[in-house]
């Protein structure tokens, strides 16, 4: 029987589940798993999960925190307990992510960060287990430098530029997730025209990306996400790692098709590259040229905060 382009897909690459919903995890064995604010509150919305929203607020209520204080208070545990249950499914790491109203906040961030990590650990769980999402913004890219020093590894994510991949990069992030789907709908809205493989503006991208990377030594990892269709995957198949939704997970189990490596580090190690360095300005001046990756970062800030907001109505609703 042939191998199915899920199995073929983790000869090469790390897969990851793209949910905050256990069950597909169970059913398509991803290595690692990420969940964001949006996923999250999808989640907490499901019968199926509102135990463990039920759960954080009976924990947490009555601990001393009132007001604002107590609804951030539960919103971190909801994040902690899905975290928890979405460890005993997959074998490695789990991304939680920090707050998206904190995207331009350094020392917020660092703080978030280090109280994620610290609840984790009290349950047991070791940080090595454990990415924290932050948005790439340069406060953003400079709390993670911060971070990974102390051995809290970081998952920069909202990447959609060079500039951003390379600020990461030279502040030793352990992994950035490059958003390959939203640049398409950048660029399908902003032209008109539909692209599809290898002539995709994300898929392009993470190829520039990770050559770049390979080709420098850098160790950060590079985990394409934020698919449209399997098309992008498998023109990315060979990249550290890409996060895929359960609907494109069924997809690649589905099809026995051949898929063929495509990125690969001795590829890279040949390409026509020269290296470049960002200071904050040149960082600033260098995302403000590139139209789709600041409106893009700026419109995933927007949504994932605007749903960080949903949930806090969720939970005061609950008490």
């Amino acid at each position: 029987m042939s191998a199915t382009q899920l199995e073929q897909l983790k000869g090469f690459t790390t897969v990851v589940a793209d949910t905050g919903d256990f069950e597909s995890m169970k059913d398509y064995q991803p290595q690692d798993a990420t969940t964001n604010p949006s996923l999250i509150l999808a989640a907490a919305g499901q019968d199926e999960y509102r135990h463990l929203v039920e759960k954080a607020v009976a924990e947490i209520k009555d601990s001393g925190p009132t007001g604002d204080a107590l609804v951030e208070a539960i919103i971190d545990r909801i994040l902690i307990l899905f975290g928890l249950e979405i460890l005993k499914i997959v074998p490695g790491r789990v991304s939680t992510e920090v707050d998206a109203r904190l995207s331009f906040d350094t020392d917020g961030t660092i703080a978030k960060a280090r109280q994620l990590i610290a609840a984790y650990e009290t349950e047991g769980i070791s940080r090595d287990r454990i990415l924290i999402k932050i948005a790439s913004t340069w406060e953003g890219i400079k709390a993670a430098e911060i971070l990974e020093k102390e051995g809290i590894h970081c998952n920069l994510t909202l990447l959609f530029s060079f500039a951003q991949a390379v600020a990461c990069a030279e502040a030793g992030v352990q992994l950035i997730s490059p958003f390959v789907g939203r640049i398409l709908d950048w660029y399908k809205a902003s032209t008109g025209k539909d692209y599809e493989g290898a002539d995709d503006p994300g898929v392009q991208s993470v190829r520039a990306i990770y050559s770049y990377y390979k080709k420098f030594g850098y160790n950060t990892e590079v985990m394409g996400a934020s698919f449209r269709n399997t098309g992008e995957i498998i023109a990315l198949a060979g990249c550290d790692l890409l996060t895929i939704s359960p609907k494109l997970l069924k997809e690649l189990q589905d099809s026995t098709e051949t898929i063929e490596r495509v990125l690969s580090p001795e590829a890279a190690a040949s390409a026509d590259l020269e290296k470049v360095s960002f200071d904050e300005k040149s960082f600033r001046f260098a995302l403000n040229e590139d139209a789709m990756a600041t409106e893009k970062t700026a419109q995933g800030i927007r949504a994932f905060s605007a749903d960080i907001v949903k949930l806090e109505k969720l939970v005061a609703s609950m008490l």
